[in-house]
């Protein structure tokens, strides 16, 4: 798929491998890829900013290894963050994410994505406030907002960040830049429409896609919702 962002962005749906079977994983990311996501969410957590441990860049060549070519969106929940940037890179990483408080320097996190050949985002926990955006956005692809706090999936989605999502969507309009705005934690089914009216265009879904008994009923289901809430 083209990755290239555009000013009228179609919806993308990003699952997130969390809640896959991980003993099946190549099996699993090329059957929710065929079920019809758009793009393979990796959530990178150290044990240390956020308090669970999961998966390395390893675990990312590995699926590049086992032919996945879709776009990798990496969310790292690490601190420090600017070490590993790179070994994702290396690794087939299409999208990384980092937060704020993970960095000393943000502006440089940053520009080190974009140096290695990636999309560069920021990630804004649901206490984080919107003011970092004033001085990055020139240096965003997208912007990433929890709708939980990190560190576990299948978390219920905090109703706050939809007029965080509200926000966020008129401060990207504003800019006339052509950035993504990304939403991740308890995306379901029953409340994809109300984030996509207020302004995601990115959503990340976990246990609500990997944890149905049908993938492309589930994905197509998530597909109705934003497209009404769009229409």
């Amino acid at each position: 798929m083209n990755v290239t962002a555009s000013a009228s962005h179609s919806p993308w749906i990003a699952p997130s491998i969390l809640s896959a079977d991980f003993a099946r994983l190549g099996d699993e990311v090329t059957a929710v890829l065929a079920a019809g996501a758009d793009l393979i969410h990796f959530d990178v957590m150290d044990n240390h900013y956020v308090p669970n441990l999961t998966i390395g860049p390893l675990v990312c060549k590995a699926l590049r290894k086992h032919g996945i070519t879709a776009p990798i969106d990496v969310h790292l929940m690490v601190k420090p963050v600017d070490r590993i940037i790179p070994d994702f890179a290396a690794a087939g990483a299409t999208y990384i994410s980092i937060h704020p408080e993970a960095t000393e320097h943000v502006d440089r996190s940053l520009q080190i994505i974009r140096e290695h050949g990636c999309r560069s985002g920021l990630v804004l926990n649901p206490a984080t406030p919107l003011d970092w955006l004033n001085h990055v956005l020139d240096k965003l692809d997208f912007v990433l907002l929890m709708s939980v706090n990190p560190g576990f999936g299948g978390q219920e989605f905090i109703e706050s960040a939809l007029p965080k999502i509200e926000r966020t969507r008129a401060i990207i309009d504003r800019s006339g830049l052509p950035i993504r705005l990304e939403v991740d934690g308890g995306v379901k089914i029953d409340n994809i429409g109300r984030i996509a009216r207020a302004g995601a265009d990115m959503f990340v879904a976990g246990s609500a896609i990997f944890g149905s008994g049908d993938y492309a009923k589930t994905i197509a289901a998530m597909r109705t919702e934003i497209a009404a809430a769009n229409a």
